[in-house]
């Protein structure tokens, strides 16, 4: 009989995954079903770009996956019964169950509204496709001199308002950080975020908690009332609901809790991968979520169950940080070196020379979903019977 494995979700974690386990599975042993809501691959990290009016290249799942024997099911995850080893999906056919064998959740994670007053009502998100085209014929419509609010100064916020200022710079943007402006990145980092934010004529609210959103304003939490044709929300991702449904162990944040092979603590036969997972990066620190944690997690859990069902060695390769890359609009950006466990250093990357950087970044995170072993020969071996039980768990 075949090993039916089930992997939930094709962000850049799940399609990796359901890639490099048929690289490394032969066909007549494993049968390798991904189930995703949305024929595509969306880059989610281009969804600010997206929603500032540029156009993306399609990447269909039919295409990707040619000739590689992952079967692609097109439908909505509605359940996941772990203890019974089922999947609930509804599809062009309807609902029904499937069943697995090893299960890899890579759900992910959507926009966080943290619970602030307003939000789900009045904002706008990025963290998904819909989110950002539903942004794109919102900003469309705005005339010269509105003014569009980005709530969140991470990562994220700082991409969408350099991206937004460079598209429209007829529009007035402004960004409220709860922190200082790049307060986490190095000094030249700070410098020339600030040079580049200044330059672009975006206005920065620095210190300046959201505690609330109406349909032509935001609310600080001293009261101040910053006037917003259109918020955007970016204040951070929280895992998909259904992991919490799930009788798997999860941390105080809904992330499932693995091992370091991305294994399931409480469920030996389900590995976790993305911004689902709750692993242990250096010292101890949780991964982040983002595209940087989510394609080591894949390439990770996927050599651990081809291991641990073809009888061979474990994988066990540290997962580190390297750098922050940030695209500020199509011509600045900065590369943040930073430690193993995410702390910046000294060093930075800036300017033009960062916005390439930036972009082969992207363009080479699309190019790894297609080619999951990096273009690396693999070789497609034999599932053993019973081999999953004779190989020794990993440390978590």
């Amino acid at each position: 009989m075949q090993h039916s494995i089930i992997v939930l979700g094709a962000g850049y974690a799940g399609a990796v995954a359901a890639g490099r386990l048929a690289k490394r599975l032969r066909r007549e042993d494993a049968v390798i079903t991904l189930v995703n809501a949305e024929p595509d691959f969306v880059e989610r990290v281009r969804m600010h770009e997206l929603a500032a009016g540029r156009h993306l290249r399609p990447r269909p799942f039919s295409e990707m996956f040619a000739g590689t024997g992952v079967v692609l099911k097109v439908a909505k995850v509605t359940g996941v019964d772990v203890d019974r080893k089922a999947v609930a999906v509804t599809g062009a056919d309807g609902a029904e169950e499937l069943a697995y064998d090893t299960l890899v959740y890579a759900l992910g994670s959507g926009w966080n509204s943290q619970g602030v007053p307003g939000t789900d009502e009045h904002a706008h998100e990025i963290a998904s496709r819909p989110g950002a085209l539903r942004l794109r014929e919102r900003l469309a419509r705005l005339d010269a001199g509105q003014r569009v609010v980005v709530v969140g100064g991470g990562l994220t916020g700082l991409e969408a308002a350099t991206e937004f200022a460079e598209a429209r710079p007829d529009l007035d943007i402004a960004l409220a950080a709860r922190g200082g402006l790049g307060d986490w990145l190095s000094p030249k980092g700070r410098r020339h975020l600030r040079k580049v934010l200044g330059k672009l004529g975006i206005t920065v609210h620095e210190h300046t908690a959201v505690s609330g959103v109406e349909p032509d304003h935001v609310v600080t939490a001293d009261g101040t009332s910053i006037p917003a044709a259109v918020t955007v929300w970016t204040t951070g991702f929280a895992v998909h609901p259904i992991a919490r449904a799930t009788t798997l162990e999860a941390g105080g944040t809904g992330r499932i809790v693995v091992d370091g092979t991305m294994r399931s603590v409480s469920h030996p036969d389900v590995y976790v991968i993305g911004d689902a997972a709750e692993v242990a990066g250096p010292g101890g620190k949780p991964l982040r979520m983002s595209c940087a944690s989510g394609i080591p997690t894949a390439w990770q859990a996927a050599d651990a169950v081809a291991a641990r069902l073809t009888g061979g060695k474990l994988p066990n390769t540290p997962l580190r940080y390297f750098n922050q890359c940030i695209s500020l609009g199509r011509k600045e950006g900065v590369i943040q070196y930073v430690t193993a466990d995410d702390r910046a250093l000294r060093a930075a990357l800036t300017g033009r020379l960062a916005a390439v950087y930036k972009e082969l970044v992207c363009k080479g995170a699309a190019w790894g979903v297609a080619n999951p072993t990096l273009g690396m020969p693999s070789r497609r071996r034999r599932v053993v019977q019973g081999a999953a039980a004779r190989v020794p768990s990993a440390a978590a």
